[in-house]
């Protein structure tokens, strides 16, 4: 029997069957056809059976499939390299390939513990992370997400480091707003420095511990505060990747650049699992030395995957010829404008940006049935908690985006 993730099994049904995909269309074996207004847990931007994608991913397949990185290399995972270091922020240099976001999560949190070892600062081992966050379900990464259903099983367990508090006041916050945040940050930092290794964010958007939206203005001074006091920034950009806050990368929103940033989800457009872990040249540099002892020991399987490097790289060309990212202003309008007609006073707050849609509820059993509901109206959802989002592959065409919204709104209605 197939175990399926965050799922009680005792009580599983059965579930339907995806048999074809074509843009934003999934069909169901019953015959039905969903629109996906999710994008297949953030990650097919391009749609489903993209031709161009599926070119390239032939033309690898006819050379070879994989190889390991360890002792060799490979064009594809060389060209990627190269391709993440012209579109990242300034400064991160040097990739690290894994198979996975939370893997590319531990390799960051790794990666700032080992720095500090390196350059002799035993004792910097502790991670900084926000409430609510969510960095992936591995160990290291459940230790700086906040405490919840995904962890919660293994919570004694678990060294956990500081968690503290995201600034009010959303993306548009004053400097005023997002203060009591930042002297939280600076008062942790300057008592405790000299144990902490990494501040790990999910910049402007934190996705699956609820969609809380938060100010630039934060993570300048948080940059700020990480050099004043000897702490690496690490920005999670696994789901805020790739376009999705309506930047390429969220952290373009606050202009800064984090020491380390993780990329996975969006990098290989659904088609293969991948991630990738990118670093500063300081970060790199403290892990040269005459012999192993400084060097980084990690080295998944499949990292570099010579069909995952094809296809991210064709993503990232298709995002740039088709200026994917005025798509995303075009819908985050639809967004704004649809969600300005929608109201109930089951609806604790709206909120969006880039191609993302909230719409948190005061109570999450307002939720309670809404995914069959939105099956059998041809819409393919699933709330988190109290919150209903949308996140649709940025190839979707107005209507078929005002369809999915209109579905949103039928069911808040019904539930007045």
């Amino acid at each position: 029997m197939l175990w399926h993730p965050y799922t009680q099994m005792k009580h599983a049904s059965r579930l339907p069957k995806m048999v074809a995909g074509n843009g934003v269309m999934m069909e169901l074996e019953d015959g039905r056809k969903l629109i996906d207004g999710i994008s297949s847990w953030w990650s097919v931007i391009h749609g489903y059976n993209h031709p161009v994608l599926n070119a390239a991913l032939a033309k690898q397949a006819g050379k070879f499939a994989h190889v390991m990185l360890g002792g060799l290399t490979h064009e594809p995972a060389l060209q990627l390299a190269e391709a993440l270091v012209r579109i990242t922020p300034a400064g991160l240099n040097h990739v690290f390939f894994s198979d996975s976001g939370s893997i590319g999560v531990e390799v960051a949190l790794k990666t700032a513990i080992q720095h500090w070892k390196n350059l002799g600062h035993l004792g910097k081992t502790k991670i900084v992370s926000l409430k609510n966050g969510y960095h992936g379900d591995t160990f290291k990464a459940m230790e700086v997400s906040d405490d919840s259903d995904f962890s919660r099983a293994f919570a004694d367990v678990l060294h956990r480091g500081y968690i503290v508090d995201i600034p009010p006041g959303g993306f548009d916050a004053t400097a005023a707003d997002v203060q009591p945040a930042v002297d939280q940050l600076e008062q942790l930092f300057s008592s405790n420095s000299e144990r902490i290794a990494a501040f790990i964010v999910e910049p402007i958007v934190q996705c699956a511990g609820g969609f809380h939206i938060y100010s630039p203005l934060y993570l300048q001074a948080a940059r700020e505060l990480c050099n004043k006091y000897n702490v690496l920034l690490i920005f999670d950009e696994v789901a805020t990747g790739f376009g999705r806050t309506g930047k390429l990368f969220a952290a373009e929103h606050a202009g800064v650049t984090p020491d380390i940033m993780v990329v996975g989800k969006a990098l290989t457009a659904g088609y293969v699992g991948h991630a990738a872990t990118l670093s500063t040249d300081a970060v790199f540099n403290s892990f040269l030395g005459a012999d192993y002892e400084k060097a980084l020991m990690h080295g998944p399987t499949f990292m570099a995957n010579a069909l995952a490097c094809t296809v991210a790289l064709k993503s990232i060309e298709l995002i740039e010829q088709n200026d994917y990212l005025s798509k995303i202003t075009q819908i985050n309008a639809i967004i704004n404008r649809e969600f300005d007609t929608i109201s109930s006073p089951h609806i604790a707050g709206k909120r969006s940006i880039g191609a993302i849609g909230v719409i948190e509820v005061k109570d999450a059993t307002t939720l309670s049935g809404f995914k069959a509901f939105a099956m059998d109206e041809g819409v393919w959802l699933r709330p988190i908690g109290k919150v209903l989002y949308l996140m649709p592959p940025y190839i979707i065409e107005p209507d078929e985006l005002i369809s999915i919204i209109n579905l949103m709104r039928k069911w808040i209605n019904r539930s007045t």
